[in-house]
């Protein structure tokens, strides 16, 4: 997992799987960028074949602070239809913006 800022946006490029093992090492990164002062995020998507519910819940507690603190979140680059299908039956575009 690494990050690159471009234009006062933070890309964090996500691994292949988003899970209990490494959900953890996404929110401290997350919590180390915003102690910076980013505030708008994107989730690239691009390698990343499984999330589980922790990875989702990480999602949806990173978007919940940037909401509180008049940030954004995206998710860019869904390759995988997997995620793609998991992210549609949590109905997760309803609380994050998703772009296909």
């Amino acid at each position: 997992m690494k990050s690159e800022v471009k234009d006062d946006t933070v890309y964090l490029i996500l691994e292949e799987k988003i899970d209990l093992v490494n959900a953890e090492d996404l929110k401290e990164m997350f919590m180390d960028l915003l102690d910076q002062g980013y505030l708008d995020f994107a989730l690239d998507f691009g390698k990343v074949r499984m999330i589980d519910s922790s990875g989702l819940g990480k999602i949806l507690l990173m978007q919940k602070i940037l909401q509180e603190k008049e940030g954004s979140l995206k998710i860019i680059n869904i390759e995988s239809e997997y995620v793609k299908k998991m992210f549609r039956m949590v109905h997760l575009s309803k609380l994050v913006n998703i772009e296909e």
